[in-house]
């Protein structure tokens, strides 16, 4: 799975029968780091609420989660395998909590200074948004380069994602592979 990231080509099961196929979608949709701003309603959320955020510390809940929908492409076999990137230090989990109960959050990959979406879910409103927002603010603190999105969806439109032709998305991921920030804190393993 790794060398297919970092060939630009990421996993989806067929949700009818399981079968995992890989893409390389031309355009490809990124959330650009540097101009990235949460809208303004979204800011007055942040503000107001108490959620807290956490990372990694329910992984498996998070794809759980993600894949728990009546149509979807993530199979037994991809949360098997992005388990095992998980234990391995490459995939992660950016999760909202809300009075000790986990209410939306996103999992993707992180390799070299490009980390590759894969999901995000909600329970409460504006979860989902809001743990983009962390992650977007994580990247940046952590000096990544690219926030891989992979298709625009009318949600990820509307919290900044863009289409680029496919080649210059390989010429931008290349050069975030080339550098190596530390998703995680170093106390945290």
């Amino acid at each position: 799975m790794i060398a297919a990231y970092t060939a630009g080509y990421f996993p989806m099961a067929d949700a009818e029968d399981g079968t995992i196929r890989w893409y390389s979608p031309d355009p490809r949709a990124i959330i650009p780091l540097d101009t990235f701003v949460p809208s303004r309603s979204l800011h007055q959320t942040l503000k107001k609420t108490s959620f807290e955020c956490r990372i990694d510390t329910a992984f498996e809940e998070v794809i759980t989660e993600c894949g728990s929908r009546t149509e979807t492409w993530i199979s037994q076999e991809i949360i098997r395998s992005y388990l095992e990137l998980h234990r391995e230090g490459y995939a992660h989990s950016v999760e909202i909590w809300s009075d000790g109960t986990l209410v939306g959050g996103l999992y993707g990959v992180a390799l070299g200074a490009a980390f590759f979406g894969e999901s995000m879910f909600s329970r409460v409103p504006n979860a989902s948004k809001i743990s983009l927002v962390m992650l977007v603010e994580r990247l940046r603190n952590r000096n990544f380069e690219l926030l891989d999105t992979q298709f625009v969806t009318p949600h990820l439109a509307r919290l900044g994602a863009i289409e680029i032709p496919r080649s210059r998305y390989l010429l931008l991921l290349q050069h975030a592979l080339i550098s190596s920030p530390e998703f995680l804190d170093a106390e945290a393993g």
